[in-house]
C-alpha cells in the first residue's frame, strides 16, 4: 500500500487518499465514512480510523455542492425509517392530530431525503427480539419514536445497533435524542399575549397526565410568566384534572373557578368545553381560553406548536446521526425545541376597548 502524510500546509486530504492507504476504491471509503450497512464493520472502523490518523476532513464547498445538486434532483429511495408504535389500541397514537403531525412532517423530509417512513406495531405478539430481526433484515438503521401514553416495554431490544430520535419525553428509555415543541415557551407567549388583551386574571389548566408527558414544561411556562407580571400574593394556582372521573373533575372544575376568579385560562385538557358547559360557563362571555394546542385543544385561539416542523426536524436529526454512524444510546442527549406562534381566534376576544375613533389592536 502506498503511504499518505497529511501536511498541515499540504493539499487537503481526499477520499482517494485514503483508499490508496488502505488498497480500496473511494467509493468504499465514501460509504464506510457515512456508515454505510453495505460495508462491514469492521471496515467502517478501519477507513474511519485511517481518516482520523490522516487529518481527513470533508471540503466543505464540495460537501454544500452535493447538497444543491441533490436538492435539484429527484431522489430515489435507499432506506427505510421505522416508527415505532407500541400503543395499546396503535389507531389511538395517530388520532390525536399534533402526533399525526409529527408523522407528515417526518415522512415528507424522509422522502426528500431518499428514505421512506415505515410504521412498525410493537404489540403483543411482536418480541423486542423479533422486531430487532425484522428491522436488521431490512437494513433499517435509523428509528423515530413517537410520543407514548406509558413507557416503551422493549426489554432485551438492541439500541446500540441503531440511530434513535425521540418526540419528546413520554417515552423515558431509551434515553436518546429529542425533539419536540418549545413548550415552556410557548406557555409564556400565550400568557404574554392574553395579558397584551386586557387579562389579568390568568388560570392554566392541566392534568396529571399531560404534566407528566411533557415534564411539566407547559407548566413551568405559565408559572415564569405569571411571576413576571403578577405580584406573588396574587398568584392563581394551577388546577391539575384527572381526566379519569368526569364527575370529580367537574366538581373540581366548578370550586376552581369559584375560588380563583380567573378571567382567562390557558388550557392543555381536550374535553374542557364539555367540563366548562357542565358547569355552566360561558366561553368567551364568561371565560376567555387560549389552547396550548391548536389542533387537539379544540379552542380556535392558541399556540400552533408547528407540529410538521417538529417532524421534519426529527427527521432531519436523525438523517444526521445515520450519516455521522452514531448509533445507540449517546452520552449526552441532545434536546432540539422548535418554536410555536400565537394564533388569535374567538374564544380569547380582546378586553381593552379601542381608543374612539381609532383601530384596536393588530398584534399577533
Amino acid at each position: 500500500m502506498a503511504s499518505v502524510v497529511p501536511s498541515a500546509s499540504g493539499p487537503r486530504v481526499s477520499l482517494r487518499d485514503i483508499g490508496l492507504k488502505l488498497g480500496v476504491s473511494h467509493v468504499t471509503v465514501s460509504l464506510a465514512l457515512r456508515g454505510d450497512p453495505r460495508i462491514s464493520a469492521a471496515r467502517r472502523e478501519e477507513v474511519q480510523r485511517t481518516a482520523r490518523e490522516l487529518g481527513y476532513s470533508p471540503d466543505p464547498m464540495l460537501t454544500s455542492l452535493s447538497a444543491y445538486r441533490q436538492a435539484k434532483q429527484s431522489v430515489s429511495i435507499k432506506a427505510t425509517i421505522a416508527w415505532i408504535n407500541q400503543w395499546e389500541d396503535p389507531k389511538k397514537l395517530r388520532s390525536f392530530q399534533e402526533f399525526d403531525a409529527y408523522w407528515n412532517g417526518a415522512r415528507d423530509y424522509a422522502t426528500r431525503l431518499g428514505y421512506r417512513l415505515e410504521e412498525f406495531i410493537a404489540g403483543p405478539g411482536m418480541s423486542p427480539q423479533r422486531l430487532q430481526q425484522i428491522l436488521l433484515a431490512r437494513t433499517i438503521r435509523g428509528i423515530l419514536i413517537p410520543p407514548h401514553s406509558s413507557d416503551l416495554s422493549l426489554p432485551g431490544f438492541d439500541w446500540s445497533q441503531f440511530a434513535v430520535v425521540r418526540f419528546g419525553i413520554s417515552v423515558a428509555h431509551p434515553r436518546a435524542h429529542i425533539v419536540t415543541s418549545d413548550q415552556l415557551r410557548c406557555a409564556v407567549m400565550a400568557f404574554e399575549r392574553m395579558w397584551e388583551r386586557g387579562y389579568r386574571r390568568i388560570g392554566y389548566l392541566t392534568s396529571r397526565r399531560h404534566d407528566r408527558n411533557t415534564g411539566g414544561n407547559f407548566r413551568a411556562g405559565y408559572l415564569s410568566a405569571q411571576d413576571v407580571h403578577v405580584p406573588l400574593r396574587r398568584h392563581l394556582d394551577p388546577l391539575a384534572l384527572s381526566e379519569e372521573n368526569t364527575l370529580a373533575d367537574e366538581r373540581s372544575l366548578k370550586r376552581w373557578l369559584r375560588t380563583v376568579k380567573p378571567d382567562g385560562v390557558i388550557t392543555v385538557v381536550p374535553a374542557l368545553p364539555e367540563l366548562l358547559q357542565r358547569v355552566g360557563c360561558r366561553v368567551p362571555e364568561d371565560l376567555g381560553v387560549a389552547a396550548l394546542s391548536l389542533l387537539d385543544g379544540r379552542f380556535d385561539a392558541g399556540i400552533d406548536q408547528k407540529s410538521e416542523e417538529v417532524g421534519r426536524v426529527a427527521m432531519a436529526t436523525l438523517a444526521g446521526l445515520i450519516q455521522q454512524n452514531e448509533r445507540g444510546i449517546p452520552d449526552y442527549c441532545r434536546r432540539i425545541l422548535v418554536e410555536g406562534r400565537w394564533v388569535d381566534g374567538t374564544s380569547l376576544p380582546s378586553r381593552i376597548e379601542p381608543p374612539a375613533g381609532g383601530a384596536g389592536l393588530t398584534r399577533a
